[in-house]
């Protein structure tokens, strides 16, 4: 029987990874399932069978190297990363305190940078792989309460695109996909009571947008690509 393909998702919570998780799954892919604590994701695995949770600190590097480690004993070595741990603390420069910047940084940033050179390896080994970053508009813009956010998130989006224009030519697709909208969850719900339903961005069709990117043709592969209700102002 050939072995599964291997999908790692980084920052497992109840929303969009929890639905990267499950499409990866229905398309035949073993998941692995990393978040800092394993008391959502190990729910989410037992619901999808072929698929394991691990506890993980994106912004501790012996954390990040113990659990892909892990991933390959237990599953498989790493085809696709989707990358999607994320801070998004929010305030104005004068709000923000130096370990909030740092902070954002190290889980946008640094944690990318981490998991990315933990699976290159196994990737080139393979002849193929894919790295899917989460991103978001702010990464292109500083508002007044983005002020930790946005530069990790700039920080991201260049590591991503320098991440590209090494790993292509060897066969490894790394993506970016720039989130602009509220995603639907019932935190976000409840937040905004009132907002039109399709005003929000559903986790489903994320997660179809991230399986396309890691399924497309080498001949036609996409770095940047947005996503955002129909009705987003933009």
């Amino acid at each position: 029987m050939t072995p599964k393909r291997v999908c790692a998702v980084v920052g497992v919570g109840p929303g969009n990874a929890a639905a990267f998780a499950r499409r990866f799954a229905s398309e035949g892919y073993a998941v692995a399932l990393l978040a800092r604590s394993t008391s959502t994701s190990e729910a989410l695995a037992a619901e999808l069978g072929d698929a394991r949770a691990y506890a993980c600190d994106v912004t501790d590097a012996a954390s990040v190297e113990r659990a892909f480690v892990a991933i390959a004993a237990d599953l498989g070595p790493v085809h696709t990363i989707v990358y999607n741990a994320g801070s998004g603390t929010w305030g104005t420069v004068e709000e923000i305190t130096p370990d909030v910047l740092e902070g954002a940084f190290r889980v946008n940033t640094l944690g990318l940078l981490l998991c990315a050179q933990q699976a290159i390896p196994a990737m080139k080994a393979q002849g193929a792989g894919n790295i899917v970053v989460v991103g978001s508009t702010a990464s292109r813009r500083g508002v007044a309460r983005t002020a930790a956010f946005a530069p990790a998130k700039a920080a991201q989006r260049s590591l991503a695109e320098s991440m590209a224009r090494h790993l292509w030519p060897q066969g490894i697709h790394v993506a970016l996909i720039i989130v602009d909208g509220v995603v639907d969850a019932p935190r976000s719900r409840a937040l905004m009571v009132g907002k039109a339903a399709d005003s929000f961005l559903s986790p489903d069709a994320l997660a179809h947008t991230a399986f396309h990117l890691a399924t497309q043709h080498p001949s036609a592969w996409s770095f940047e690509v947005e996503a955002r209700p129909f009705n987003e102002p933009w």
